[in-house]
C-alpha cells in the first residue's frame, strides 16, 4: 500500500471526471461533500433487475457498477465554481485486468530467468483498489489489495503499487510519494 499525493489537481480531476482515463475501474463507493453530502454505494442493486437479468452475465458482469456509468453523475455533483469540501472515491480494477497485474508480480518476483510460484491464485484476489481522497490538505491516492483469505505474500501488493505509479505516469498525472 502506498499513498501518492497528486500535485496537479485540475489535471487529475479532468482525467478522473471528464475522460475515460479511469474507465478500467469499478466504483465501490463515492462520498462527495458539497452543500450536502452525497453517498453512492457502487454495489449493483439486486432489486433493480429481473431474475433473468440478474443471472445474465452480459447484463450484470460485476458486483459493482462501472466507473464509466457513474462518472457523469459524480461530475455533475462536483462541477461548479466551488470545489467540494471533501470527497472519497473508492475504485476497484476490473477483474479482467487483475491477471495482468498478477503476471507482472510473478515475472518481477522470479527475476529474468524464471517465474516464481506465487502463494495465491487469481481466484484468491478479491480486489485491487485505489482510493481517491480530497480534503483541505489536497488530493491523495491510496492503493490497496484485498484477498478472500489471508495471504502473507506481498508480491501482488508491490506489483499493484508499481502498476499504479506507471499508470499515472502514462496518463501524465503528476504525483509525489
Amino acid at each position: 500500500m502506498i499513498s501518492l499525493h497528486i500535485t496537479e489537481l485540475k489535471n487529475f480531476m479532468g482525467k478522473l471526471l471528464g475522460s475515460d482515463c479511469f474507465d478500467s475501474f469499478l466504483l465501490e463507493e463515492a462520498v462527495i461533500e458539497t452543500a450536502a453530502t452525497y453517498t453512492i454505494d457502487g454495489h449493483v442493486n439486486r432489486d433493480f433487475y429481473t431474475n433473468e437479468e440478474w443471472e445474465t452475465p452480459s447484463i450484470r458482469p460485476y458486483d459493482f457498477v462501472t466507473w464509466s456509468s457513474i462518472r457523469p453523475i459524480c461530475f455533475d455533483m462536483i462541477k461548479g465554481k466551488r470545489t467540494p469540501s471533501r470527497f472519497k472515491i473508492v475504485l476497484h480494477l476490473r477483474p479482467e485486468y487483475v491477471a495482468g497485474v498478477i503476471q507482472k508480480a510473478q515475472k518481477e518476483s522470479g527475476g529474468d530467468s524464471e517465474k516464481k510460484e506465487l502463494s495465491f491464485t487469481e481466484k484468491d484476489v478479491k480486489a485491487l483498489v485505489v482510493t481517491c481522497r480530497y480534503d483541505s490538505s489536497g488530493l491523495s491516492l491510496v492503493t490497496g489489495t484485498s484477498f478472500h483469505t489471508f495471504v502473507p505474500d506481498k508480491t501482488l501488493e508491490r506489483a499493484w503499487d508499481k502498476t499504479m505509479r506507471q499508470f499515472l505516469a502514462k496518463k501524465e498525472i503528476s504525483f509525489t510519494e
